[in-house]
């Protein structure tokens, strides 16, 4: 049953998908909670393999768990690998969440994502705005295993009184974010394709679409920040929106990526390119009633980032 506060202090916690970005920030922040940390690498259990997963569950029986675990990526991934995304996102969700469940685990954190929202909604997005109309085409599979996450974790506190929560992180980037040149998010792809051309002294990056869009990004290691405050402090139904309450046009977010890089060339678009939805901003108001705010700068955020992507190439080349 719910209870708040709730201590982590000396609870076995699982983060589910800890190798990937949010994973790997929620580890990082966890560090600090004094817990003992569970995580499983997929070639232990593949998280889409229910026998494997109740297994696991039943021998480790982990108190708190944050599903972070998810297969992700950019427009160009969303619309290609339709099924995967679909069929992965669904599967790990159900797994996860029942045995969750069947082994007693006493809070879970469901992690969402900002693409549930319907592509027109009113903007700033509210919670309370999901299923109010048609999603944006190009990632509608991910969006529905998402919503679908969303609502199995609402009718497991509806029936069995699990003290389940769902949080809605905007769009994220930082440390252990995925740089493939096709199906990355747009962030580690301007890092990536800035620094190569600055590396490779070509004059002019195409940025893909019309650079007219408005997105909000947010630093990793803060949406970590506000999951583990929210572990801590919140239990209830409504989903909570995590984000910074600020947009920005892809036009000026590539000047911004281009200028922490240190390229100095001219910048075009390709509006032959998806620009997927107009605008993305969250409303973060029922966040910070709950007591956090986003404390990293978009530009400190940028440069963290930059160093991190320098470092992982370094390592993956070595």
């Amino acid at each position: 049953m719910a209870k708040t506060p709730f201590d982590l202090k000396g609870k076995t916690v699982f983060v589910a998908g800890h190798r990937g970005m949010v994973g790997g920030a929620l580890v990082r922040r966890l560090a600090r909670e004094g817990v003992e940390l569970l995580t499983v690498g997929r070639r232990e259990v593949d998280l889409r393999d229910q026998a494997a997963v109740s297994a696991w569950f039943a021998a480790k029986r982990p108190q708190a768990v944050f599903l972070a675990a998810a297969k992700v990526g950019g427009i160009v991934a969303n619309n290609t690998l339709r099924a995967e995304f679909i069929y992965d996102n669904l599967i790990i969700a159900t797994n996860v969440i029942h045995a969750a469940h069947l082994n007693g685990a006493e809070k879970l954190m469901f992690l969402g994502s900002s693409c549930i929202y319907p592509k027109l909604a009113p903007q700033p997005l509210r919670e309370d705005s999901m299923l109010t109309g048609p999603l944006e085409p190009t990632n509608e599979p991910y969006a529905i295993a998402k919503i679908a996450g969303i609502k199995m974790v609402e009718a497991y506190r509806s029936q069995y009184g699990s003290d389940f929560i769902n949080v809605m992180p905007t769009n994220l980037y930082g440390p252990g974010d995925n740089y493939h040149p096709e199906y990355s998010h747009v962030v580690a792809a301007l890092i990536r394709r800035f620094h190569e051309a600055k590396v490779g002294g070509v004059k002019d990056v195409v940025v893909w679409g019309t650079g007219t869009p408005r997105r909000e990004f947010l630093y990793v290691d803060d949406m970590a920040d506000a999951c583990v405050h929210l572990m801590k402090t919140y239990s209830a139904d409504e989903l909570v929106n995590i984000g910074t309450g600020e947009d920005i046009t892809i036009a000026e977010f590539a000047r911004v990526v281009a200028s922490t890089v240190g390229y100095s060339g001219t910048i075009s678009f390709d509006p032959s390119r998806p620009d997927g939805t107009p605008r993305k901003l969250l409303d973060v108001s029922r966040l910070a009633k709950l007591g956090w705010r986003a404390s990293t700068s978009l530009e400190d955020g940028m440069r963290l980032a930059y160093r991190a992507y320098l470092d992982e190439s370094r390592q993956a080349a070595e």
